[in-house]
């Protein structure tokens, strides 16, 4: 007799993901030789032992998806010749938060994953809230985690309703279709973050957790409804199933895949289209033709003609790019932000500076459009 479905599901999900993650280690090219010319770099860490494979690590709250993910990595790592490891970062945002970090490390013992860390971290104060404070700080310390083990992935619990809910949220921002195509199956540097369960729903990992009689903790943040998200997991969603029937969940999600492949395609348009609207060449620190970088000042001088003759879908990407390049925080950057910089190409009336956040000031000079950070020279 096979494992319980709930439990299939998961290791499944996991295998695949796993595949996918050999397939990349076997697909990277060999070091190219360094020309005798240039200084040798710096040896990299040694790597492991030959009889012990990649390390996989899974980032672990304690929650049902992440204990989910948890299991199944230890199930499915060693018949795939892998090592599995795991990191729970504790935000000291709660009383007796070490414990219940310590608490859920030994629980990634137990189920054989080694290395094991508890990873406290300071969540500071930012003009974006808690919660993107808390999340800065948490891939901060995992991406450390990462580097110090030279983990090939670490596998991140995020599941289909998890997707939903981000979704939602950039809907109700009206960001875009980026902002539409919610989580990456793979993101961070080099592909290092994998989420195996965004096809999987959040009652497949609390029913496999509960047949392999894994505790888990429901962190109460997750319904607070101080917190944006939890508003949207315990309120607004309930509220459009009560409303539209069951499904939207699976709707929601698979919005967020044709968006993402929407969004990949305009994206390598918007590549070829600020390579012919960036005036250059110019010196830069972030290394974009037509950045000129003085000091801690960016400025970037955008062709007015040649940005109006793009499609607008394109058009707005060059814009955001440039904002972000220049200095202005990417979470803080509204479609609003986006369509004000827009009107000084498409409607211009003499506007005054735009203001953005991060202290990046856009203006019209000529058949320019100036994007700068810090104080004019």
């Amino acid at each position: 007799m096979g494992p319980h479905p709930a439990v299939a599901a998961i290791r499944l999900a996991v295998r695949r993901t796993l595949h996918d993650v050999l397939g990349a280690l076997s697909a990277q090219p060999a070091a190219a030789p360094v020309s005798s010319g240039a200084p040798a770099p710096p040896p990299p860490p040694p790597p492991p032992p030959a009889e012990e494979g990649p390390l996989v690590l899974v980032a672990c709250s304690g929650g049902a998806d992440s204990m989910a993910l948890a299991s199944a990595l230890a199930f499915e790592a060693p018949r795939l010749g892998l090592r599995a490891g795991g990191v729970t970062i504790d935000h000291g945002l709660q009383p007796g938060s070490a414990e219940r970090a310590q608490d859920v490390a030994d629980r990634l013992t137990a189920l054989g994953l080694a290395p094991v860390e508890s990873v406290a971290v300071h969540v500071g104060r930012t003009h974006t809230g808690p919660e993107a404070a808390a999340r800065e700080a948490r891939y901060a310390a995992l991406d450390e985690v990462a580097e110090r083990h030279r983990a090939a992935a670490v596998l991140l619990g995020h599941t289909r309703d998890d997707q939903a809910e981000t979704v939602l949220l950039g809907l109700a921002r009206g960001s875009g279709t980026r902002s539409l195509s919610g989580m990456a199956a793979v993101s961070g540097p080099g592909g290092r973050y994998r989420r195996p369960f965004l096809a999987v729903d959040r009652q497949t990992t609390r029913k496999a957790c509960m047949v392999q009689s894994l505790p888990v903790w429901d962190d109460p943040h997750n319904t607070d409804p101080a917190f944006t998200r939890s508003r949207v997991r315990h309120e607004a969603l309930p509220a459009l199933e009560k409303a539209l029937g069951k499904g939207v969940i699976e709707a929601l999600a698979r919005t967020a895949q044709l968006s993402r492949d929407d969004a990949d395609a305009l994206d390598a348009w918007t590549d070829e289209a600020q390579r012919t609207v960036v005036h250059g060449p110019g010196d830069s620190a972030a290394g974009r033709p037509g950045e000129q970088a003085t000091g801690m000042d960016i400025r970037i001088e955008l062709d007015v003609a040649r940005l109006y003759a793009l499609p607008p879908a394109v058009r707005r990407r060059v814009l955001r790019r440039a904002a972000v390049d220049a200095g202005s925080p990417a979470g803080s950057l509204f479609a609003r932000h986006i369509e004000e910089m827009d009107r000084l190409l498409t409607a211009w009336r003499g506007q005054r500076a735009l203001n953005l956040p991060g202290r990046v000031e856009v203006a019209r000079q000529g058949g320019r459009l100036v994007v700068r950070h810090g104080s004019p020279s």
